[in-house]
């Protein structure tokens, strides 16, 4: 079931933002990683800093759901306070 501003939250969620910079950096890994091979011998850190690079923004992205965003969540996620 989806949220009742699942639009809103689509546009203006930062963990959805984040999440798609580390879909764009798991994407991106392999494509790096054989360009490189063909350029550096050992692309042992490219490797490591693509892998490290998807991995903070899959993690940011779990810290930003849970961070309160006003324009978002309204007041309470739009419950009055009793409900909350």
């Amino acid at each position: 079931m989806l949220v009742h501003n699942w639009r809103a939250v689509l546009r203006r969620a930062w963990s959805v933002r984040l999440m798609a910079l580390a879909l764009i950096f798991i994407i991106l890994e392999p494509v790096i990683n054989f360009v490189a091979g063909t350029w550096i011998p050992r692309n042992v850190y490219i490797q490591l800093a693509m892998s490290v690079a998807s991995g903070l923004f899959a993690a940011a992205a779990i810290v930003a759901r849970i961070v309160f965003q006003r324009q978002i969540s309204g007041e309470l996620n739009g419950k009055p306070p009793s409900e909350g």
